[in-house]
């Protein structure tokens, strides 16, 4: 979906997020994103996912919470994966409880198309109870950024 860099990779996956609300999440999950050089602006993008979680929350029947935002920092679009800690769930707004599987994805401003594109590519995946189970299972991030790569974007 991107050509400049996979949508995700390993070092973009918390397996074991721990956080106290949506808003620890998103900051542990987008500081990973900007360690990787993908958000050159840490609290800009943090000011825009606000914005459009203030909007309408993103939480998805079947524990997902996802977030995401275009903005000026963002320097290729991407996707950070936290699986919640069994237990903890956080939550995401969602009319059936709390999210264990956050999927943050961040598009440039000028990347309507392609943050579209990955969010559709995603949400057809996750209504399937197959695929869910498969990211919350998987053995550790490498595991699950590769279930992410071959079923979300085909590689």
């Amino acid at each position: 979906m991107t050509d400049d860099a996979d949508l995700t990779a390993p070092e973009l996956v918390d397996v074991d997020l721990r956080a106290a609300d949506r808003a620890d999440a998103t900051r542990q999950l987008a500081r990973r994103l900007a360690d990787a050089g993908r958000v050159s602006d840490l609290e800009r993008f943090l000011a825009d996912v606000t914005a459009r979680e203030e909007q309408m929350a993103t939480g998805v029947p079947g524990g997902i919470g996802l977030p995401h935002a275009r903005s000026s920092a963002v320097t290729v679009t991407s996707l950070a994966v936290g699986r919640v800690v069994s237990g903890e769930g956080v939550d995401w707004g969602a009319p059936d409880g709390p999210a264990n599987l956050v999927l943050l994805i961040a598009a440039p401003a000028d990347g309507e198309g392609e943050h579209l594109q990955v969010l559709a590519a995603l949400a057809r995946k996750l209504v399937h109870a197959p695929f869910r189970a498969s990211l919350l299972t998987a053995p550790d991030a490498a595991a699950l950024a590769g279930i992410v790569l071959r079923e979300v974007c085909g590689r």
